[in-house]
């Protein structure tokens, strides 16, 4: 028993080594992309690196702890410089997302919290698409596309589900750089703004009441870019440095 308990030991201390090796690799290739198209991207990491270590450093001059503060600044500096990189990071890739079928429907996974996305749930030939998520602000309707059909397809599907839904709030999002439009840089953080309207366990009942009723889903690309699959492995392991 012992044995096995030291063999499945050692099997974690290995997995969790490779996967830390994976995460830096990432980083590093990550790095080297962003680099090569945003030449600010390393003066702007200096920057923060060696401003925050000066500035401790002179704090510590008031208190003749210079030298205790300046590792403290030197540890603080490269936090931001990773925050630098990967907000630049984002922002890259959403610029090049922009405008592309299926970027909306890409920008709703991985939302932090307990949501339930169904992708295409109504859409056109042209690409035109509606995406449903439920959550606990109740029902949101995102269309991505043309805004004449999209918001088309999207009153035909409110009307659809909501005899369902009963006095579940649906609220409509359509993304867009025009006016009264949320460009798809601010799509997820506009939603989980939205008010807290039902609790956590209405959520899964919700969801399988729309499931009943099935969809009109259409074939949509399952991301705007490669780039994308990347960008959502340079947030986690950011998020675990």
């Amino acid at each position: 028993m012992a044995k096995q308990d030291r063999a499945a030991k050692k099997e974690a201390a290995k997995q969790k080594r490779q996967a830390s090796k994976a995460r830096r690799k990432q980083l590093f290739e990550a790095f080297r992309m962003q680099r090569r198209e945003d030449r600010l991207l390393v003066p702007l990491m200096l920057a923060v690196l060696l401003g925050t270590a000066v500035v401790a450093f002179l704090l510590g001059l008031v208190w003749n702890l210079q030298w205790f503060f300046l590792p403290v600044g030197v540890a603080l500096g490269a936090l931001g410089a990773v925050i630098v990189f990967g907000r630049r990071v984002q922002a890259n890739v959403y610029n090049k997302a922009d405008g592309q079928p299926g970027a909306a429907g890409w920008a709703l996974e991985n939302m932090r919290g307990k949501w339930q996305l169904t992708q295409g749930v109504a859409g056109t030939s042209q690409l035109d698409a509606v995406h449903r998520v439920v959550g606990r602000p109740g029902i949101v309707l995102v269309g991505e596309g043309s805004p004449h059909r999209v918001r088309n397809l999207m009153n035909q599907e409110k009307k659809r589900i909501a005899r369902l839904v009963g006095d579940t709030p649906i609220y409509e999002i359509v993304v867009g750089n025009e006016e009264d439009q949320v460009p798809l840089r601010k799509l997820q953080s506009r939603i989980m703004k939205l008010p807290r309207n039902i609790n956590a366990g209405q959520i899964d009942s919700l969801e399988k009441r729309l499931e009943a009723i099935g969809g009109r889903n259409t074939a949509m690309p399952k991301g705007p870019a490669p780039q994308g699959a990347k960008m959502r492995n340079v947030q986690r392991a950011t998020r675990r440095k």
